[in-house]
């Protein structure tokens, strides 16, 4: 233990390097190219198992099996950007124009890949197996992490622990949240099609954006008159394109969507309310109405028993670097990590990162995003704390 600590704060600089080259050269989701042959060059030649295009996508997996027998416990780092331009005033800006890790996935990595070499030099003296999967396309459905579950790469894995860098906290703190964590998302298009006219004649046309303001206003009574008061669910409309001019009625309007929830039986609700709707509109409007509808990732349900490990053990450690542990409140924000949890027990905790002297940080996927860089190192001890005493089966 003592031992991968020192080793960790020892190469603190190499991760800050890798972070801020991976911040400078971006890729979108399911493009991750260049990303993923970093990735994999910055393990050969090392004693591991290398697996490449892991998934549906460019996802890496690398397994490290200890010198004596043990459990398999799995960790993950995803390493996509998002379609946003930075407005950052960086040294190491991105140089990949309208694309920008303003998730913090570029940290993701460098504290893993770190992690997981000093792990590889101490292999002979660890109990059990460690699967390390750097995951690509988190942020766009359906994602990385549904395909890996699907081709069976966990089924061999008793648990799994994730990070996600989040400014709600300085450097040095770590979250934890135990049961329902982040919500789940789905997501939806709406096309009405109606018929346009003269604006001084409206008997003779059918009025697609009356149909929309309609179903616009009508499908907040999902949450407000469909959904038990003690159920968390939000519909949000994102985008009414019904752009015309002042004396033409529009012929069609789209509409997108996006509605958040804790369970499945919310989900089902809110995807039943909102077909009834769109069917009662053509009704009312005489119109017709293309609906998509997607479910993006479930809701993020952390394992009880082994966030409680986390907590415990990590409020235990004597470590400079990791000065408070605490409760953080479940958020409704989603994330694919989802899936592994559904496959397996584990937890996913939170490292903050708020910048040196800010008060009101950015939050991710803001363009001006940015990290306390001292949280990565934060991020690999809380982890390999984590995944040393799991291992050695030391309770929390």
């Amino acid at each position: 233990m003592n031992q991968l600590m020192d080793m960790l704060a020892d190469r603190k600089d190499e991760m800050i390097a890798i972070r801020r080259h991976l911040h400078q050269n971006p890729e979108l989701s399911f493009q991750e190219k260049k990303t993923a042959a970093y990735i994999i060059n910055f393990y050969q030649g090392k004693d591991v198992e290398i697996e490449t295009n892991v998934g549906n996508g460019y996802g890496v997996i690398v397994t490290i099996k200890g010198g004596k027998p043990g459990k398999t416990v799995a960790l993950r780092a995803d390493f996509d950007a998002l379609p946003i331009t930075e407005e950052t005033d960086l040294p190491f800006q991105s140089k990949n124009e309208g694309v920008m890790h303003a998730c913090g996935h570029d940290a993701h990595t460098a504290y893993l890949l770190i992690l997981a070499d000093c792990l590889i030099q101490l292999k002979d003296q660890l109990h059990g197996t460690i699967k390390i999967i750097h995951q690509h396309a988190e942020e766009t459905p359906p994602g990385g992490a549904k395909d890996i579950v699907e081709e069976g790469h966990l089924n061999d894995v008793d648990a799994i622990f994730g990070i996600h860098v989040l400014p709600l906290a300085p450097a040095g703190t770590v979250g934890y949240c135990s049961g329902d964590t982040f919500s789940g998302r789905s997501y939806f298009n709406l096309k009405i099609q109606a018929r346009g006219g003269h604006g001084s004649s409206p008997h003779k046309a059918n009025d697609a954006i009356v149909a929309g303001a309609h179903f616009v206003t009508t499908v907040q009574t999902i949450v407000s008159r469909r959904l038990n008061p003690f159920d968390t669910g939000v519909v949000t409309i994102g985008s009414f394109d019904g752009k015309g001019t002042s004396n033409v009625i529009k012929d069609s309007v789209e509409i997108d969507g996006d509605i958040r929830y804790f369970s499945d039986q919310t989900e089902a609700v809110i995807n039943k309310e909102l077909h009834r709707i769109v069917n009662g509109i053509e009704v009312m409007f005489g119109v017709n109405c293309e609906l998509k509808y997607d479910v993006g990732y479930p809701p993020l349900y952390n394992d009880p028993e082994l966030t409680a490990f986390v907590a415990n053990t990590l409020a235990k450690v004597k470590d400079k670097d990791i000065k408070k542990v605490t409760e953080f409140p479940k958020m409704t924000p989603s994330e694919d990590f989802a899936y592994y949890l559904e496959k397996v027990p584990g937890s996913f905790f939170f490292i903050g990162c708020t910048p040196k002297g800010v008060d009101e940080p950015y939050f991710n996927h803001h363009p001006k995003f940015d990290i306390d860089e001292d949280a990565m190192l934060v991020a690999a001890k809380s982890v390999g704390y984590v995944v040393l005493h799991y291992l050695n089966g030391k309770e929390g």
